[in-house]
């Protein structure tokens, strides 16, 4: 991680799900807006067995949290109801 990174880096909470890691970090612009970068990790071995990381992320901007949480919770909810 990059200095600048680290100096905008508000909280960091990761969450270990089997292979991958899922990062949920609060940050802080220059202007002092909050926005969520969410990344997906994951370990993988090439055929040489040579391990490295393949990295996901999106940017989740303060103007759109609410929508995003809309539609999370809109999906977890289908997935409950189908599961039923």
């Amino acid at each position: 991680m990059s200095s600048s990174d680290q100096n905008n880096e508000i909280y960091s909470k990761a969450v270990r799900a089997g292979k991958r890691t899922y990062f949920f970090d609060v940050k802080s612009t220059k202007s002092n807006d909050l926005y969520i970068t969410l990344t997906e990790s994951k370990k993988v071995v090439s055929e040489d067995g040579y391990e490295n990381y393949q990295k996901h992320k999106i940017f989740l901007y303060k103007e759109d949290f609410e929508k995003f949480k809309e539609g999370l919770e809109d999906v977890l909810n289908k997935i409950e109801e189908l599961r039923g």
